[in-house]
């Protein structure tokens, strides 16, 4: 009896420790290969790749953990290496970077814009005053020296400009062109990021004094002039400074708005664009065409004349995302522009001489980055061009066509992304990432591409542990298809009938798209690598390309009844949701929502008007009423009060009462695109309605975090918040 009981004793303990294994066994086998927030977020993100004129090198800037610097690559081999040595997560970005046409020097910004009190932000809580300067260091070696101040405004900064010889910077700031020899006029300090020393402070001055704002500078090939825009507000004029002469000379001056001067490679010439002049008690609601020229000016002849006018509709309006980066003077007497009369961001050509445009890009499809050739005979350019994958409509791809037409040839192809082309020595270099591998700068080869500066990924990036998101396609209630990119970790058939939370994505902008690999954009690239973490821990992530985007032709990005006219975008955010609740792996009362920016305002209404749909939400740095941004809404508008009325029922604030669900806010208290009072409002709104709301503030902290920290910190309280509120 003794024997037998100890005989049922062991079985069963047995028993009990194989189905303990086994649960476990399943349970962790159920569970992704986790990393952390640090992990994804530690590779070095590039931007501003630049190419010298007249030598075989390119620059960037790489941001690795909050630490900017600029790095070099010399063709062939493009061996790169790093030339500045700013260390620590100090919130101070590199913008603007530019290479003198030698090569030797790099000149580039230090330090944030301005807000609207004049104050450049500092999130990293010194007391000393900060501000913006620009630099200049020597590839070859030695401490950068500062060459002046910048002090760019909210709208950002425009690109440093160097003299065809290598020896003067041009920049834009406190609405006059400033002037500083590259060389500069004494040594100054590597570290002064917050102020120069006294015998540094008269580096840069003023080109010229003149009444408006002042920007847009362009060199003369010769060097011997300088281009601009002088805006007056309701009206702009292109004026020419010529140096060892005390008068302007202004272009055509008119009423209307000129704009993007551009020299022809010999300098005789000067392409530019015009816009209407700015109207008044205009009404708000209805969208409105924009018309625009492109005019030519004879230096010599001291004349202009119109050689293209867009036409009168909707689809006919300056392209305002990339009217400044497409607007070329080529070679062989072309001027390259991009225009949407076919409903299409598309690139055109036009003959200085006048004459029809040629379509360079035909097809359903947009373009993005583009830039000339060295010998300006080609244009380079980024499209989401679906020639020979359909899933390319979700990615980025270099092409090449002659700047007066011909079939545009695929540079690159393949489960990739690539953008920011340049040509350097007969060969193609950009920026480039894949699903899950990050952002970072490439050569193009015949065989595809090659990495440059692979020593400076960290060995610690989780690569191995990312997912392929899939591409989905789902329609709105009204009928508009919407893009959207579905992250599911791998999970073994016992684990795949488990029912999961999920989360949706909603990208900023809105002019944004999100895209099936990393972005091109940081905050973008830092909100993908966000979404593979938050599949990692076991959500299954929508990331939505909801109407009011990108890439998807004029018609989706600027629909009559969208944002403040009506909202209706939102719709596809509930269309998302449903998709979630159809899937079989999804738990359909745990969905909730995350976005920054548009995104947080997306989040707000899906909160706001479907608690029960939306589960929990963290809005970033949202807007929560329209009627807020005044300037949108002109006093003299015959639609005025109307106007104001539709955007509050368009915002999140105008549903409060319906708001249940819980939500984290999030936002930097030095915002420079979404007023702080729009969390500081929404909190007060929330709490009266007695929703769980809880919130991060960054103290001096702008729209887009300046430093690593802050992301890190508002990532990890991300999913801390939806591990208690949906797990």
């Amino acid at each position: 009896m003794a024997i037998h009981s100890r005989f049922n004793f062991a079985l069963t303990a047995c028993l009990i420790g194989i189905a303990f294994f086994s649960a476990n066994q399943i349970a962790l086998a159920a569970e992704p290969l986790h990393f952390t927030v640090e992990q994804v977020l530690s590779s070095p993100f590039p931007t501003n790749l630049v190419r010298a004129d007249k030598s075989d090198r390119i620059a960037w800037v790489f941001s690795a953990k909050g630490a900017r610097n600029v790095w070099v690559a010399d063709a062939p081999t493009f061996n790169a290496r790093q030339i500045t040595r700013y260390t620590g997560d100090d919130g101070m970005p590199i913008a603007a970077l530019k290479l003198t046409p030698d090569g030797k020097t790099a000149v580039y910004a230090r330090g944030s814009e301005a807000n609207a009190a004049g104050e450049i932000a500092d999130p990293s809580s010194n007391v000393e005053k900060r501000l913006q300067q620009v630099w200049a260091v020597e590839v070859a070696g030695g401490e950068p020296r500062l060459l002046g101040e910048m002090g760019c405004d909210e709208e950002g900064c425009e690109d440093i400009q160097i003299s065809p010889n290598g020896e003067r910077a041009l920049w834009s700031a406190k609405k006059q062109i400033w002037i500083a020899p590259v060389s500069g006029s004494s040594s100054g300090s590597s570290s002064g990021s917050r102020s120069g020393s006294g015998d540094d402070k008269e580096k840069a001055k003023p080109l010229t004094f003149i009444r408006g704002k002042s920007s847009q500078p362009k060199w003369s090939p010769d060097g011997k002039k300088v281009a601009f825009v002088s805006d007056r507000g309701d009206h702009s004029f292109i004026a020419i400074y010529e140096f060892g002469k005390n008068t302007l000379r202004y272009v055509a001056p008119s009423a209307d708005r000129d704009s993007f001067p551009r020299w022809s490679p010999d300098g005789s010439q000067l392409a530019f664009i015009r816009m209407v002049g700015k109207r008044m008690k205009q009404p708000i609601i209805p969208l409105t065409p924009l018309p625009w020229a492109i005019w030519i000016y004879d230096v010599a002849g001291d004349s202009a004349r119109q050689v293209w006018a867009s036409g009168l509709e909707l689809d006919d309006s300056l392209p305002v995302l990339t009217e400044d980066a497409s607007f070329h003077f080529a070679a062989k007497n072309r001027v390259v522009f991009s225009s949407e009369k076919d409903g299409w961001n598309h690139l055109y050509s036009v003959s200085t001489g006048g004459g029809d445009a040629t379509l360079l890009t035909p097809g359903k499809f947009e373009t993005e980055d583009v830039t000339l050739g060295t010998d300006k005979n080609s244009v380079l350019y980024s499209s989401n061009q679906a020639e020979s994958d359909p899933l390319d409509v979700d990615r980025r791809h270099l092409w090449r066509v002659d700047v007066a037409g011909g079939k545009p040839e695929a540079l690159t192809h393949g489960a990739t992304l690539e953008w920011a082309p340049l040509e350097v020595a007969g060969k193609i270099v950009c920026l480039g990432s894949t699903a899950t591998t990050p952002a970072m700068p490439y050569v193009v080869t015949s065989q595809g591409r090659e990495m440059i500066a692979k020593n400076a990924m960290p060995a610690e990036f989780p690569a191995d542990r990312l997912v392929t998101p899939k591409q989905v396609i789902f329609k709105a209630d009204d009928g508009w298809e919407i893009h959207g990119q579905l992250f599911e970790a791998a999970m073994p058939p016992s684990a795949q009938a488990i029912a999961h939370p999920a989360l949706i994505f909603i990208h900023g902008g809105s002019m944004r798209q999100m895209m099936l690999g990393f972005h091109y954009m940081d905050y973008y690239h830092n909100a993908y690598a966000m979404n593979q973490y938050l599949a990692s821990r076991g959500y299954v992530v929508l990331a939505v390309n909801y109407r009011t985007g990108i890439m998807y032709g004029r018609h989706f990005r600027e629909p009559k009844d969208g944002g403040p006219r009506g909202g209706a975008e939102y719709k596809d955010i509930v269309a998302a949701g449903k998709y979630l609740q159809a899937l079989p792996n999804v738990d359909p009362k745990r969905i909730g929502l995350w976005g920054g920016s548009y995104g947080g305002y997306l989040t707000a209404m899906g909160l706001a008007h479907n608690s029960d749909i939306f589960a929990a939400g963290v809005d970033l740095h949202g807007v929560h009423d329209w009627s807020d941004f005044k300037e949108e809404f002109p006093a003299d508008a015959p639609d005025h009060a109307e106007a104001v009325k539709l955007a509050f029922q368009s915002s999140p604030n105008a549903a409060i009462a319906t708001w249940k669900s819980p939500v984290l806010l999030i936002q930097g208290d030095d915002d420079r695109n979404v007023d702080f009072s729009e969390t500081v409002d929404l909190l007060q709104r929330l709490r009266a309605q007695k929703v769980h709301v809880e919130q991060l503030v960054f103290p001096d902290e702008i729209h887009g975090f300046l430093m690593w920290k802050s992301w890190i910190k508002a990532y990890a309280a991300t999913e801390d918040f939806f591990a208690r509120e949906m797990k």
